[in-house]
C-alpha cells in the first residue's frame, strides 16, 4: 500500500533543499560565502499559486520570461515581498509594459530597448534595475540567439547609464548550447572583470541554470536562475 501523495508545498520544499545544498557546496568549493549567491526561481508556465508557496518557503527572487504571463502573475502576487526578474527575450514594443512590473530586467541586449524601458520606468517611484545580456555563443551559433556581442557592451552600457530611469546593475549570460559551461563561464568572468573596470557598481553576474549552476558559481555568478530543479518538468502549454 502506498503512502499519502506528497503535496505541492512538500515537493517544492524538498526540491529547494536539494538546490540549496548544491549552491552551498558550489560556494564552498569556490571558496565563496553562500551569501554571495542569490537564487532566482524561474516560474515560467507554473501558476501563481506556486509563487505563493515559494515565497512562504523563503524564496525572495522570481524569474519570468514571457511578458503576458509575467504581467498577470505579478499582479496576482502583488502582495508578496518578492523581486520580479524579467529574463526572457524582450520585444521593444513590450519593454515599457515590462518596466511597469519588473524589479529587474536581465535581458537588455540592444540599444532599441533603452528608450521604451525608460518610458516605462518613468512611471515608477524608483529606477529600474537592468542587466545587459552578453552573448557567449561562438559565431556559428549566434544567429537568432539573444545577447549583445562582448565588443558592443561598452556602447550599450553607455546608452543605459545615460538615462536617469535605468540603473545598470551588471551582466547576464547563458552558456552556449552543447558546449562546456565551465569554459563559457570562464570567458564570462574575463568579460565581467573588464566591464567592472568601467562600471564598478555593476556587480551582478546572473549566470547558471539547473544543469550548470556549479560551473557558474565557480566563475563568479552572483545570481543563478533555476527552474526545473525547483519546480519540476514544465507543463506542456498548447
Amino acid at each position: 500500500m502506498s503512502g499519502p501523495a506528497v503535496g505541492r508545498e512538500d515537493e517544492l520544499a524538498a526540491n529547494l533543499a536539494t538546490v540549496e545544498a548544491r549552491i552551498a557546496a558550489a560556494c564552498h568549493a569556490a571558496g565563496r560565502a553562500r551569501e554571495e549567491v542569490t537564487l532566482t526561481v524561474v516560474t515560467k508556465f507554473f501558476p501563481a499559486s506556486d509563487v505563493r508557496l515559494l515565497a512562504a518557503l523563503g524564496v525572495t527572487d522570481v524569474g519570468e520570461n514571457r511578458h503576458q504571463e509575467a504581467e498577470q502573475k505579478a499582479a496576482e502576487c502583488g502582495d508578496l515581498d518578492v523581486r520580479w526578474h524579467y529574463i526572457g527575450g524582450l520585444q521593444s514594443n513590450k519593454a515599457a509594459a515590462v518596466a511597469g512590473y519588473a524589479d529587474v530586467v536581465e535581458s537588455v541586449d540592444r540599444a532599441k530597448l533603452v528608450s521604451p524601458l525608460v518610458k516605462g520606468a518613468a512611471q515608477r517611484d524608483r529606477p529600474l534595475d537592468v542587466l545587459l545580456q552578453v552573448s557567449l555563443d561562438p559565431p556559428e551559433q549566434s544567429e537568432g540567439r539573444a545577447g549583445v556581442h562582448p565588443d558592443d557592451l561598452a556602447a550599450l552600457a553607455q546608452k543605459v547609464t545615460g538615462t536617469g530611469e535605468l540603473e545598470l546593475r551588471g551582466l547576464m549570460a547563458v552558456a552556449p548550447l552543447g558546449s562546456d559551461p565551465g569554459a563559457a563561464f570562464a570567458r564570462l568572468a574575463l568579460i565581467v572583470e573588464r566591464f567592472r573596470g568601467e562600471h564598478p557598481r555593476a556587480q551582478v553576474v546572473s549566470a547558471g541554470m539547473s544543469g550548470d549552476l556549479e560551473a557558474a558559481i565557480a566563475h563568479g555568478a552572483t545570481h543563478v536562475r533555476i527552474g526545473r530543479a525547483v519546480l519540476g518538468e514544465r507543463p506542456k502549454i498548447k
